[in-house]
């Protein structure tokens, strides 16, 4: 019984003549528009899944940004030549030479310290370390006390300098001794 439609519509003659009432146009289209809206709602559905996904990718962002920007604090300060007395001669008002030495072992003592990651696991160790840094600039500053005092020698540029190489020295067994403190509690965890 059941036949396909498109014989039948092959088969059935074609009326040419036959028309549609003057408003079937109007009514359809009237019809078709109660059913399917304009597009005016979807815009606005879409409108508001942009400024809800707009506004979730900002919160993911503020996010990240708040974790990068969490990490510890060194709260060590930069280790600067403390002047006690304002008219002091430091080793890098010698010599040119001089100034780039103690400059170069100036920043690479503060670069590394900076790197140092401080947890409340390390901090002990930490302490310790900082305060020996603390006692090797006391002397670097009794030192150019020194140069000042008695004018430049030898021997007290070489004690600046060994002052200056004991502390990079130092700070680079502080670092080394971190990292082991740290491969060690880790391995502690996996365990």
């Amino acid at each position: 019984m059941a036949q396909d439609l498109r014989h039948l519509f092959e088969e059935d003659p074609k009326d040419q003549n036959t028309k549609m009432s003057h408003d079937h146009e109007a009514r359809f289209l009237q019809k078709l528009e109660k059913e399917f809206p304009k597009k005016q709602n979807r815009t606005q559905r879409f409108r508001l899944l942009n400024i809800a996904a707009s506004v979730i990718v900002l919160l993911g962002l503020s996010y990240g940004a708040f974790q990068f920007f969490q990490s510890p604090v060194n709260q060590v300060e930069p280790i600067k030549v403390v002047d006690t007395q304002k008219d002091l001669k430091t080793l890098g008002d010698v010599s040119p030479d001089l100034k780039k030495v103690e400059d170069y072992y100036l920043a690479s003592i503060n670069l590394e310290l900076s790197k140092v990651q401080l947890t409340i696991e390390n901090k002990e160790l930490f302490d310790g370390y900082v305060l020996r840094l603390k006692e090797l600039n006391e002397e670097y500053n009794k030192l150019t006390i020194e140069l000042n005092d008695n004018g430049p020698n030898e021997d007290t540029l070489n004690a600046l300098i060994d002052n200056l190489k004991f502390r990079l020295n130092l700070v680079m067994r502080l670092k080394e001794k971190l990292q082991e403190f740290s491969d060690y509690s880790l391995e502690q965890e996996q365990m």
